[in-house]
C-alpha cells in the first residue's frame, strides 16, 4: 500500500496530473475511434455501391423480363390475327360457296318449269287444233251433204214441179239449221275461248304461286342460315375474347409468380451477401480487436519490463 502510494506521487510528479496509463488509453480509445469511423465510412460507401449495382441489376432483369415477356405476348397476338384473317377468309368462300350452289339449283328448277310450261302449252295447242280439226271436219261433212241434198233436190226439182213447195220449205229449212248451227258453234267457240282464257290464267296464277312460294322458302333457308352464321360469328367471337382474356390471365400469373420467385431469390441473395459481408467485417474486427489487444499486450510487457 505504502509502494503504490509513492509509485503514485512519484508519477504524478514525473508525468503530471495525466498518467501515462490514462495517456495511453485515451489515445487508444482514439485510435479505435479514428479506425471505427473511417472503417464504417468504407462500409456505409462499400454497401451503397452494392445496393446500387443491386438495384441495377434488379431494374435490368427486370426489364429483360418485361421485354421478353412483351415480345412473346406480341407474337401470341400476331399469330392469333393470322389464324382469324385465314378463318374469315375462309367463311367467306364457304359462303359464296353456298350461294352459288343455291343459285345453281334455282336456275334449274326454273328450267325445268319452262321446260313443263312449253310442253303445255304444245300440249294445249295439239288439243286446240284437233277440236278445230273435227270441228271442220264435220263442218265439211254437213256441206258436202247438204250438196248432195241440193242435187238430190234440183234432180226432183227438174222432174216434178210439184215438190217445188217441198223444196222451198226444205230450203228454208235448211237455211234454219244452218242458222242454229252457226249460233250453236259460236256459242261452243266463246265457251272454248273463255275456257282457254281461264286456263291460261290458272297457270300464270299457278306459276306465280309457285314462284313466290319457292321464294319464300328460298328467302326463309337464307335468313335462317345468315341467323346461324351470325350467331356463330358472335359466339366465336365471344369464346375467343374469353380465351384470350383467359390466357393473358394466365400469363400474368405466370409472369408475378416468377417475378416473386426472383425478388424472392435476389432477396435471398443479397441477405447472404450481407450475412457474408457481416462475417468478414465480423472476422476482421475481431482480428483488429486481438491486434491490438497483442499490441497493448506488448506496450504492457514492455512498460512493466521498463517498471
Amino acid at each position: 500500500y505504502l509502494a503504490r502510494k509513492f509509485f503514485y506521487l512519484w508519477a504524478k510528479l514525473t508525468f503530471g496530473p495525466i498518467l501515462p496509463s490514462k495517456a495511453r488509453c485515451f489515445y487508444d480509445q482514439k485510435i479505435l475511434q479514428k479506425t471505427f469511423g473511417e472503417w464504417k465510412e468504407q462500409w456505409t460507401v462499400c454497401r451503397e455501391k452494392l445496393s446500387l449495382r443491386a438495384d441495377n441489376h434488379y431494374r435490368h432483369l427486370l426489364l429483360n423480363l418485361i421485354f421478353k415477356a412483351w415480345t412473346a405476348y406480341v407474337c401470341q397476338q400476331q399469330g392469333k390475327r393470322n389464324k382469324y384473317c385465314i378463318a374469315e377468309s375462309h367463311a367467306k368462300k364457304q359462303t359464296l360457296l353456298r350461294t352459288w350452289q343455291h343459285w345453281l339449283v334455282y336456275v334449274d328448277v326454273q328450267r325445268t318449269k319452262h321446260g313443263m310450261q312449253s310442253v303445255a302449252l304444245a300440249f294445249r295447242e295439239r288439243s286446240c287444233l284437233r277440236i278445230s280439226w273435227a270441228v271442220w271436219r264435220r263442218q265439211h261433212y254437213q256441206k258436202c251433204s247438204g250438196h248432195k241434198m241440193n242435187i238430190l233436190a234440183l234432180q226432183h226439182w227438174a222432174q216434178s214441179l210439184q215438190f217445188r213447195a217441198w223444196l222451198q220449205w226444205r230450203e228454208l229449212y235448211l237455211c234454219t239449221q244452218d242458222e242454229k248451227q252457226k249460233d250453236t258453234r259460236a256459242v261452243t267457240h266463246h265457251q272454248h275461248w273463255e275456257l282457254r282464257r281461264c286456263v291460261g290464267a290458272w297457270l300464270g296464277y299457278l306459276n306465280l304461286h309457285r314462284v313466290k312460294k319457292r321464294q319464300n322458302e328460298l328467302a326463309q333457308e337464307f335468313h335462317r342460315s345468315w341467323t346461324l352464321r351470325r350467331y356463330f360469328s358472335d359466339w366465336q367471337l365471344s369464346w375467343e375474347c374469353r380465351r384470350r382474356v383467359h390466357a393473358h390471365q394466365r400469363d400474368l400469373e405466370k409472369q408475378a409468380a416468377r417475378i416473386a420467385l426472383w425478388r424472392v431469390f435476389a432477396h435471398w441473395k443479397h441477405y447472404v451477401v450481407l450475412c457474408v459481408e457481416e462475417a468478414r467485417q465480423c472476422e476482421l474486427a475481431e482480428k483488429h480487436y486481438k491486434c491490438h489487444l497483442l499490441v497493448l499486450q506488448k506496450y504492457w510487457n514492455h512498460w512493466k519490463s521498463r517498471l
